[in-house]
């Protein structure tokens, strides 16, 4: 029996998309084809792979037993790549990182400028989403998290620790009553986040400080962080965000001063692949970098 590794690629995707549709998109194939690669697939080994259901795409026991093999036909298919473009010295192909997007945002692009700089044949993909990454279904190669995961095969690394103060503009404070205390927060808008959309307790920095009402809530660094640049309130901000806002100033920093951490989050068994630990090593000390210089530009 010969099970081609492009089988076995089709049935992946399949497997971690739970859908003929998702997967075409992902491998750029038509989801008629993907159908019709799952049944051959399934007729060679005289087994049904996945069960349909209006939810989609499940695998069977079948298909459960093959998931292990095909993963580790992966990682070998992977590091014989990453073994021959090793040759040139420099990284090439594409690699997804999955990141909250304040780290997306502030840091992300110039980190991964500067490594593609140095890799011409590098491709970047940065998904800047406001929730945890699926590793296990390959929705990317590698991901930054603001604690570390628990379950599941995977490798975690501490990145660095960031700070993070109040801050409002200097055109909002002009007009707005005197904070010399927390409780004259009360008097104030204030941005954060939407409390049930909060996706990781080290981000719920309000409930924390110990403020009750949320004016301006948004599940979007980016979009909290444009109220506070634009005079609509006052808000937590990550200092690194800070050189990124002119006019912004930090409120009551001796009284409030929140301190996190980035994570990179991997699949254990993408260990072996030289390639993403070369670029995994380039990312996080680009990473430490700029949140250091970025800080001492924040003061």
């Amino acid at each position: 029996m010969d099970i081609h590794w492009d089988d076995l690629r089709i049935y992946l995707a399949v497997a971690r998309t739970e859908s003929l549709s998702a997967a075409g998109k992902i491998l750029r194939v038509d989801p008629a084809t993907v159908g019709r690669r799952i049944a051959r697939l399934e007729e060679m080994l005289g087994s049904p792979l996945f069960a349909k259901s209006p939810q989609g795409y499940a695998l069977t026991d079948a298909g459960q037993r093959l998931l292990a093999h095909a993963e580790r036909a992966e990682q070998a298919m992977g590091a014989a790549v990453a073994e021959l473009q090793g040759q040139t010295g420099t990284l090439a192909g594409q690699i997804r990182i999955g990141a909250p997007d304040g780290c997306a945002n502030f840091l992300l692009p110039q980190v991964c400028a500067a490594i593609m700089a140095d890799n011409p044949d590098l491709d970047v993909q940065i998904v800047a989403l406001p929730r945890v990454f699926n590793l296990s279904k390959r929705e990317a190669d590698m991901a930054i998290g603001v604690s570390p995961p628990n379950a599941g095969r995977l490798s975690v690394q501490k990145i660095t620790d960031y700070r993070l103060h109040l801050a409002a503009s200097r055109a909002y404070l002009r007009h707005a009553p005197p904070i010399t205390c927390l409780e004259d927060l009360a008097q104030h808008r204030v941005v954060g986040y939407i409390a049930d959309m909060i996706f990781d307790k080290e981000l719920d920095y309000l409930a924390e400080i110990g403020v009750p009402r949320v004016a301006l809530a948004s599940n979007s660094v980016s979009v909290q962080f444009n109220w506070v640049r634009n005079g609509a309130g006052i808000g937590v901000v990550h200092d690194f965000a800070m050189p990124f806002g002119r006019g912004l100033r930090k409120i009551l920093p001796e009284t409030v001063s929140l301190t996190r951490s980035f994570y990179l989050i991997r699949h254990a068994d993408d260990r072996r692949l030289e390639r993403l630990n070369r670029f995994a090593a380039a990312l996080c000390d680009g990473i430490r970098a700029e949140v250091a210089r970025l800080e001492e530009a924040a003061g």
